[in-house]
């Protein structure tokens, strides 16, 4: 059941809250053994599709990038390497996501982190006025407008899921 109560103040929620960037923050029970970004669309009682999950990408020649999809979609690294213009894309180790991007897995937001890598969103976020993303902590997701998400972060919609 999601729930809109106390949280924290993430880096993402100040940066977004700073830019005058409109979202609602909703909460929801994490379950430590189940982090898949389906089981946090149920938490919230939202259609997967409608729910995004950030991804970090390695280029072989364009380093990192970020990618955000559906939670029940698959990412297509080959279409990510035909983007990014690189020959090979490889998801990055989980135990390198905190020193790469401050963030953990399951609340790996596309907003604030530490560096500005290259983002992209599905296109499947164009065809909702809301979609939700994490808002930088497991338990909290921004619900919030993709192409205002999508400026900010200067994100580009593309195709990125196995068709």
């Amino acid at each position: 059941m999601a729930k809109q109560e106390k949280f924290e103040k993430t880096n993402a929620v100040r940066l977004l809250t700073q830019a005058g960037i409109p979202f609602e923050i909703i909460t929801y029970e994490v379950d430590e053994e189940d982090l898949s970004g389906v089981h946090v669309a149920e938490s919230l009682g939202q259609p997967p599709e409608q729910v995004f999950k950030t991804l970090v990408v390695r280029g072989e020649k364009t380093g990192l990038a970020v990618f955000c999809i559906p939670v029940a979609e698959e990412l297509d690294l080959k279409k990510c390497a035909i983007i990014r213009k690189d020959k090979k894309m490889e998801m990055i180790a989980v135990k390198e996501l905190l020193g790469l991007t401050g963030y953990i897995r399951g609340g790996c937001s596309p907003v604030g982190m530490k560096k500005k890598y290259p983002t992209y969103i599905d296109k499947a976020a164009t065809l909702f006025d809301t979609i939700f993303v994490s808002a930088g902590a497991r338990g909290m997701q921004f619900k919030l407008n993709p192409e205002q998400l999508a400026a900010y972060v200067q994100a580009f919609f593309c195709d990125l899921t196995v068709s």
